[in-house]
């Protein structure tokens, strides 16, 4: 199963540098050629559209993953179930385009709504049988379909934004997304579906409180661009909507690939609870010891970063991505509840910790926004994220019996690495100018901050481990996947020489 993992976190590793790169390239092509109104604009109907999806959303794949063995009904099932939630879907979504277009005094959002509803029926169709791949810990099937679609969608987006420069680059790259992903789909694997609504109670008797955990989720996540779209603007949230964005990619996209092969895992040696709790650590620190430098050091960089690939327009963002990105970064410390309770059947916590979040997130929002503005916002998701953190914490000791300080006792290298390579960066810092108008120097400047954070973060990490006594951890799992890797390179290679 370890091999099987390994694999596959390589396939979504892979797809997720890829996509990344692709990400990269248009949120800089795009950022140029236009601006953060737009940007402001099209997030207010993602945020609408995220929120109206949760409400319907339901957990099909994760239902599939949790039958022990789904028969071809259960599949014609989900089908069923996925084409009739985006009809409804695309219906509501069209009649509330007028109500959300006065409510923010832009007519411009109907189009938009209306484009966009076609996406969500055709997202309905998708292929319910590539769980089968996922259930048996097989993930290059991510890879097929994720880079694909983000190859699609940048090619389109940034070809309307040259000939169009407005906001319905956006729009198109949205819309392009889904359509490649259903077809790749059905490429991937062959799938007749039948309308029928058999196994409906089978797999709502697990994905219930999953799908009323993601409205309230979506909604804790959401409803803050909502606020500041209706009382600050579309500059303002598209100022927080892309710095949001920005802030949570280099964690999220980093830890994603093996974040995704944790719930098939898990729920594998579900039975075995000294077996998953250490799964779970050994999971856990892994994913901490990438996150934390990676999260810190962009943070650390937003600022001539974001000078140099998005220009001065955009520098109000640095404030966003610097703090949000410490935040999201530090939640990774208990973020693998979620896989570790679906695993165990316990989706009804989960329900519970998104209620109980969004209830604290909520009131420090609308407080941060009504007396402090933007500012207010982004200290109140500091806040609201350090609580939810430790919320996290004691539901995996519940589970595991794993105490929060053992938790944090786990991550220490982590913590005490990330440390010191933040003092090295801040150090060269304060001794360096940012001179927008020199892009050679500034391309050099950037580098230097990130190879020396580089260095530093391992220098410390690798003392540390060695002072300890090479404990088992996140540096011994770094250096056997390394050498797994150097040894299937070195056999490819003596096979070619050969």
């Amino acid at each position: 199963m370890k091999d099987k993992l390994f694999i596959g976190v390589f396939w979504l590793g892979a797809a997720k540098v890829i996509v990344n790169f692709l990400a990269l390239i248009s949120t800089i092509v795009l950022a140029r050629l236009l601006t953060p109104e737009d940007f402001g604009l099209v997030a207010i109907v993602l945020a609408v559209l995220a929120i109206i999806e949760s409400v319907t959303d339901l957990s099909l794949a994760s239902a599939l993953i949790h039958i022990k063995s789904p028969s071809e009904e259960h599949f014609h099932t989900a089908w069923s179930l996925n084409v009739t939630r985006a009809v409804f879907l695309c219906i509501l979504f069209c009649l509330s385009a007028n109500l959300i277009a006065h409510y923010y005094h832009d007519l411009r959002l109907v189009n938009i709504m209306y484009i966009i509803s076609t996406s969500i029926l055709v997202s309905g169709f998708t292929n319910p049988k590539l769980v089968v791949l996922t259930k048996s810990l097989v993930f290059w099937q991510e890879f097929a379909v994720t880079v694909s679609q983000k190859l699609a969608a940048v090619i389109v987006s940034i070809a309307f934004a040259f000939k169009f420069k407005s906001y319905w680059a956006l729009v198109a790259g949205i819309v392009t997304s889904q359509f490649v992903g259903v077809m790749v789909s059905y490429l991937i694997i062959q799938y007749k579906p039948r309308l029928t609504y058999l196994h409906v109670k089978d797999i709502w008797s697990f994905s219930i409180w999953l799908t009323l955990g993601k409205i309230v989720n979506t909604l804790n996540w959401k409803f803050d661009q909502l606020l500041i779209g209706s009382h600050l603007g579309n500059k303002a949230l598209g100022f927080y909507s892309v710095g949001d964005n920005l802030a949570a990619m280099p964690t999220r996209e980093a830890i994603q690939p093996l974040e995704s092969t944790l719930f098939p895992g898990f729920s594998n040696i579900a039975d075995d609870k000294p077996r998953l709790r250490n799964a779970y650590v050994k999971a856990q620190t892994l994913i901490t010891a990438v996150a934390l430098p990676l999260g810190v050091g962009f943070a650390l960089v937003a600022y001539p970063l974001i000078l140099l690939l998005m220009g001065e327009k955009w520098l109000p963002a640095v404030q966003v991505i610097q703090v949000i990105s410490c935040v999201y970064v530090l939640q990774t410390i208990g973020s693998q509840v979620h896989p570790l309770a679906m695993a165990v059947g316990r989706t009804k916590t989960l329900f519970y910790r998104d209620l109980f979040n969004f209830m604290i997130r909520l009131p420090i929002i609308i407080a941060g926004l009504f007396y402090f503005g933007l500012i207010g916002v982004i200290y109140g998701r500091v806040i609201s994220g350090i609580i939810s953190l430790f919320i996290n914490m004691n539901l995996i000791n519940q589970m595991l019996t794993l105490s929060v300080l053992a938790q944090i006792k786990a991550n220490i290298r982590s913590l005490l690495s990330v440390a010191g390579m933040a003092a090295v960066i801040i150090f060269l810092r304060l001794n360096m100018t940012f001179n927008v108008t020199n892009t050679i120097e500034l391309i050099a400047k950037v580098i230097t901050l990130v190879m020396v954070g580089f260095v530093s973060y391992i220098s410390v990490s690798l003392l540390l481990w060695l002072i300890m006594k090479k404990p088992e951890g996140p540096e011994a799992d770094l250096l056997n996947i390394s050498n797994k890797i150097w040894l299937k390179v070195k056999s490819i290679l003596s096979g070619k020489i050969r």
